[in-house]
């Protein structure tokens, strides 16, 4: 048996067994990514569906998922690889590609305005491995790498990954501990450190998505964008009012097909009410 150190959870895990997000196996006594270049999705995608509207705009990103979750959101859109059984089970049907095959796909659709490489569509910090492995090669070719992340990890990991990694997109799911506790599965303080530590050396935009009677009051919504306006920069200065934030709207959608979609009207007002604190705020599904 071996901890894994990835997120919060420190999952104790037996021999050939693996953690709760599907993807970290126990081998030999430690703790590696089973889902170490195992690809389940792969599409050159605009830089803005990451979503990323301030960095790079009009250019074309290679988008690289994997399978694998340590989030249990009940409106996920990619539970077909992110914690299903039959996420789990592409572990052994799911095609192999290296990171030196990745990154040379990547150069080789730079005619068609590709700039790098986006990890995303499943968690890719729970492969963190992979993604640090892949980065090195693509920014050996000159080119960026993009990371799309519930933030749900340790300090330890994204250290790892700041040298490799230039701009990001990660979740603000919400902000009470009740919403990432008992409906996302997750912590809101560890996301928080992450997004503070990140802003420090990446380029980063936030999402946060909608969702009816959990997260959609504005006097929530004014206290997630006044946190976010207070965020410093590597040389202490307050830079959080420029954060740009993606305020989504909510379909029914997975195991919350019971809800209603967000009202427009409200993710508009909700975006009025981030405006009052921050600089670049956008709507999402509207």
């Amino acid at each position: 048996m071996a901890e894994c150190n990835v997120c919060f959870r420190h999952c104790a895990i037996k021999e050939g067994q693996t953690g709760f997000c599907g993807a970290r196996v126990c081998m030999n006594g430690e703790v590696t990514a089973a889902n170490y270049g195992r690809i389940t999705s792969l599409a050159l995608d605009p830089i803005e569906k990451k979503p990323l509207n301030r960095y790079h705009s009009g250019s074309t990103i290679l988008s690289v998922g994997s399978y694998g979750c340590n989030l249990r959101c009940p409106f996920c859109q990619n539970s077909g690889i992110s914690w299903s059984p039959e996420a789990f089970a592409c572990a052994e049907s799911c095609e192999y590609a290296s990171p030196e095959e990745l990154a040379a796909a990547a150069l080789r659709l730079r005619s068609r305005g590709n700039i790098g490489i986006a990890f995303t569509y499943n968690e890719p910090l729970i492969g963190y491995e992979f993604v640090r492995d892949t980065a090195k090669l693509v920014h050996d070719n000159g080119m960026v790498n993009v990371l799309v992340t519930n933030g749900t990890a340790e300090p330890n990991i994204l250290d790892e990954l700041i040298p490799h990694i230039d701009a990001a997109n990660i979740d603000l799911k919400g902000f009470t501990d009740r919403y990432y506790r008992d409906v996302l599965g997750g912590d809101r303080q560890t996301v928080m450190a992450f997004i503070e530590k990140a802003v420090r050396h990446w380029h980063v935009e936030l999402t946060t998505l909608i969702i009816p009677d959990e997260n959609d009051t504005e006097a929530e919504m004014r206290e997630l964008s006044r946190w976010i306006s207070g965020l410093r920069g590597d040389d202490g200065n307050v830079i959080g009012k420029t954060v740009p934030l993606h305020i989504s709207r909510f379909f029914p959608k997975f195991r919350m097909t019971d809800r209603p979609p967000t009202d427009v009207g409200l993710i508009y007002r909700l975006a009025d009410t981030a405006r009052e604190y921050l600089d670049h705020v956008y709507t999402g599904n509207c």
